[in-house]
């Protein structure tokens, strides 16, 4: 029998974190809870979760802080969990490398449903058989490393998150090759995003700030359409 995979729960409302476990109990998952930061930074390296549903609001340590730990060192799945509806909230979590983000209160059935798609993503992700060859694209000033997860531009080593990092990858590894945002939701995330397309837009933002066009090539928009990485004669 498959080993029951696990997921921690860190939240500090204990009757919610509970509530939590519980449905995905029903699910055959392997639970544990925690209710603040600190603990959560130990116990991710006790219990080596599989993923973990992130509450933002923590005594002492924050979510957004927890995220951008656990983001050093490892791509494990992060869903967040937030009274905070905003878009502003949602676009700090998803550059941190959250993979996803639900706004209290939530549906059961859509928290397990999300708990499953991120995890299968993920596991198609780390299923891929290795290959001798590196997963690399390379074009003058730019290389995009998909094996080690290293990006260097200008000859500088540009830090980034595992998602952004995807996105540049499938990008200019199809050169002048356009991308529906639909599209690249479906490739990079692996599941439809509750159809907010505005995900892709951030982190191409969140790209063109830390690369800029180049002469001979340029991470595009194609308008009322979506996005390519154009590669100039």
């Amino acid at each position: 029998m498959a080993a029951k995979q696990k997921i921690l729960i860190v939240d500090d409302d204990n009757n919610i974190a509970e509530l939590i476990a519980l449905y995905l109990t029903k699910e055959c998952y392997d639970t544990r809870i925690v209710n603040d930061g600190e603990e959560a930074l130990k116990e991710f390296g006790r219990f080596r979760p599989n993923l973990i549903l992130l509450d933002l609001m923590l005594p002492g340590m924050d979510g957004y802080q927890v995220c951008r730990e656990i983001r050093h060192t490892s791509d494990v799945p992060i869903i967040m969990l937030s009274a905070k509806g905003e878009t502003f909230d949602k676009v700090l979590g998803l550059e941190l490398g959250a993979d996803d983000y639900m706004v209290k209160p939530f549906d059961s059935k859509e928290l397990v449903a999300r708990v499953k798609a991120v995890l299968r993503r993920f596991h198609v992700k780390e299923t891929i058989p290795s290959v001798p060859s590196e997963k690399c694209v390379r074009y003058p000033d730019l290389s995009i490393n998909l094996t080690n997860y290293s990006v260097e531009y200008m000859g500088k080593q540009i830090d980034m998150p595992p998602k952004e990092l995807e996105l540049l990858y499938f990008l200019a590894a199809s050169p002048n090759q356009v991308f529906t945002r639909e599209q690249l939701l479906d490739h990079i995330w692996g599941y439809e995003y509750i159809g907010d397309t505005r995900t892709v837009d951030v982190h191409i933002k969140r790209l063109r700030e830390k690369i800029k066009d180049h002469k001979s090539w340029a991470l595009s928009t194609v308008w009322g359409i979506g996005y390519k990485f154009e590669v100039k004669n």
